[in-house]
């Protein structure tokens, strides 16, 4: 009998994609350990699961906890929720980055980040231009190998109401049937269908830096 010892490392664990994504990989019997990284406890216990409450602006405190194989970051924010573009910056290119450099200097097999439809370091558009200027830092890391997941608008149930996005996603079920060719990217996509994508896309052999649109994602969280 095999005994799988195969380990992850989830930050952003409390989050609309990494709670999906931390049910999966406690249920997939290819992993035998999950270590999540929070800021506060989850109040959740199983078997498999390490919880570790840190101090994310102490990140580099933290480098002995970054051990594992596959590393999921799910990490991110709103610039409301936040609170400033500036804190905006710090969660979703600061502490990213940092994760991704520690994950590195610390042996992981391949690191799987959530970034954004329209990631783009030139765009003029500032949530969209931090994603880019963060997956531009992250490809710079010599990871042994990087997955970076552009959804649409994610779907599901959040625990803190956000009017904005609220209305996006009314918005975006509504009209989703209008979008067909290049449209269809655009069409709002289910946080469980991201994190199914995102454990898939785990599963395949390793190929350096890969980017996965939220069309790819939507076909491969349902395969």
């Amino acid at each position: 009998m095999t005994v799988n010892t195969r380990s992850a490392l989830v930050v952003g664990a409390s989050g609309l994609v990494g709670s999906h994504l931390l049910r999966l990989l406690l249920e997939d019997d290819t992993y035998s350990c999950i270590v999540v990284l929070t800021r506060k406890s989850l109040d959740f216990e199983h078997p498999k699961l390490v919880e570790r409450v840190v101090n994310f602006d102490q990140l580099d405190q933290h480098q002995d906890l970054m051990k594992a194989e596959d590393v999921f970051c799910c990490l991110g924010t709103t610039i409301k929720a936040a609170g400033s573009q500036e804190a905006f910056r710090k969660v979703d290119f600061t502490y990213v980055v940092q994760i991704a450099a520690l994950s590195q200097k610390n042996g992981a097999r391949q690191f799987l980040l959530i970034s954004s439809l329209g990631a783009d370091i030139h765009s003029r558009i500032f949530y969209n231009r931090v994603k880019g200027e963060m997956e531009a830092a992250v490809k710079k890391i010599p990871l042994a190998a990087a997955r970076i997941f552009r959804p649409s608008l994610l779907l599901g149930h959040r625990r803190e109401s956000r009017f904005a996005e609220t209305a996006g996603i009314f918005l975006v079920k509504t009209f989703s049937v209008l979008l067909f060719g290049s449209l269809r990217r655009y069409r709002g996509i289910h946080a469980q269908t991201v994190a199914k994508a995102m454990l898939g896309a785990a599963e395949q052999p390793l190929e350096g830096f890969q980017i996965y649109e939220s069309e790819t994602i939507q076909l491969l969280g349902q395969s």
